[in-house]
C-alpha cells in the first residue's frame, strides 16, 4: 500500500487515532463513537467535518487494511475499538508522528505553530527542533515545505500523505484601471465686432466657465499623478485666457 492512496476520511481518522493515544491515554485505544467525535471535534481541526459512524468506521477499517491500525477490542469488550500503528507502518518516532499528525488534522502550519500545537503529544523544545523533525520528514517524503505566505517570518509546511494536497494560491489584486485623459478644451471663437463710423463694441455674451471639480487619482501611480497635474494646469491656464479676453471686450 502506498501512502499517497489515503482519503481525506482514512487521514482524519489516523490523525485523530494518533494525537489520542497521547493527549488522552485513558480513553485509548478508542471506541468507534468516540473516534467519530475526535473526527469531528471543533476545534484544533481544519477543516471541521460531520462524518457519520459509517464514514469513520469505514475509513477505520481501510487503514486496518493497510497495516496503519488494528482492532483493539478483548473477548471482554463491549465495544469495538481501535489503535494506530503508525510508528511501525511509517518507521516514524512520538515527535515525528505528533508533527505528522497536526499536519493532518489541522492543514498547513509554519514551524511555530507546530511547537505550539504538539505541546501535548511530544516534547520539542525550540523552533529548531520542529524544523529538525520537518527535515526529517521531508527526507522521507512526508512533508514538504510551501514557502511563505505575505506578511509572515516563517515557511509552511504540509504533510505529503494522499498525494500532495492541492494549494490555493493566494488571490491576487486586479490592476487599477488607466485613466484615458481628458479632452483639451480648446476656447469658443468669438464674433468679431461690428464697425460703424465711430467704431463701438458690443461685448457677446460668454458663458461662465463652472469651477472644476478638484480630481484626486485612484492609484499612487507616478505617471498618473503627473498626467492629472497637466490636465489641472491646462484647465488653469483656459480659464485665465477667457477671463483675459472677457476683459478685453469690456466685461
Amino acid at each position: 500500500m502506498h501512502f499517497e492512496s489515503l482519503t481525506p476520511f482514512e487521514l482524519r481518522v489516523l490523525g485523530c487515532l494518533i494525537e489520542k493515544r497521547w493527549t488522552v491515554p485513558d480513553q485509548y485505544p478508542l471506541s468507534l463513537n468516540a473516534l467519530r467525535l475526535a473526527c469531528n471535534q471543533a476545534t484544533n481541526r481544519d477543516p471541521v467535518t460531520s462524518y457519520d459512524e459509517h464514514t469513520v468506521r469505514e475509513a477505520a477499517q481501510r487503514l486496518t487494511k493497510y497495516g496503519l491500525a488494528r482492532l483493539a477490542s478483548g473477548h471482554s469488550s463491549r465495544s469495538i475499538k481501535y489503535r494506530h500503528l503508525a510508528e511501525e507502518a511509517l518507521g516514524l518516532d512520538r515527535e515525528q508522528l505528533a508533527v505528522l499528525a497536526v499536519l493532518m488534522l489541522r492543514g498547513p502550519q509554519t514551524p511555530g505553530e507546530l511547537k505550539q500545537r504538539t505541546e501535548r503529544m511530544a516534547s520539542l523544545a525550540t523552533l529548531a527542533d520542529v524544523e529538525q523533525v520537518l527535515a526529517a520528514l521531508g527526507d522521507r517524503g512526508y512533508a514538504r515545505s510551501l514557502g511563505r505566505r505575505p506578511g509572515q517570518k516563517e515557511d509552511r509546511f504540509q504533510h505529503l500523505l494522499g498525494g500532495a494536497p492541492d494549494e490555493t494560491p493566494a488571490p491576487t489584486l486586479a490592476p487599477a484601471p488607466t485613466l484615458a485623459p481628458a479632452p483639451t478644451l480648446a476656447p469658443a471663437p468669438m464674433p468679431a465686432p461690428a464697425h460703424t463710423s465711430a467704431p463701438t463694441y458690443t461685448s457677446a455674451p460668454v458663458a461662465s466657465t463652472p469651477s472644476a471639480a478638484p480630481f484626486r487619482p485612484i492609484a499612487e501611480d507616478g505617471a498618473l499623478a503627473d498626467r492629472v497635474s497637466d490636465l489641472e494646469s491646462e484647465v488653469e491656464r483656459l480659464k485665465a485666457e477667457v477671463a483675459e479676453l472677457k476683459a478685453s471686450l469690456g466685461g
